[in-house]
């Protein structure tokens, strides 16, 4: 998502004229979109992305079930006798 925000930081810096990056080639400026498109791919190919989702799915799943527990009044961290 980086990558994709720079991309359009550039070009539109490109587009206007401004600042160093209007004298730079048009293969610098639309580098970053290539490089996100590269990362998007890897992250799918890899299972990252996936792998992102289920640990923010176990968090919040987890902080339900903590939620419950203290409503019930019951803690996971007190020992029963």
């Amino acid at each position: 998502m980086y990558l994709l925000g720079l991309g359009l930081i550039f070009l539109a810096m490109k587009f206007f004229g401004w600042g160093m990056v209007a004298a730079w080639d048009w293969w610098f400026v639309v580098a970053p979109f290539g490089l996100a498109v590269l990362w998007w791919a890897w992250a799918d190919w890899s299972g990252y992305t996936k792998k992102k989702v289920m640990k923010q799915e176990d968090a919040r799943r987890q902080h339900r079930v903590d939620m419950n527990r203290q409503a019930l009044g019951s803690s996971s961290k007190k020992k029963r006798r």
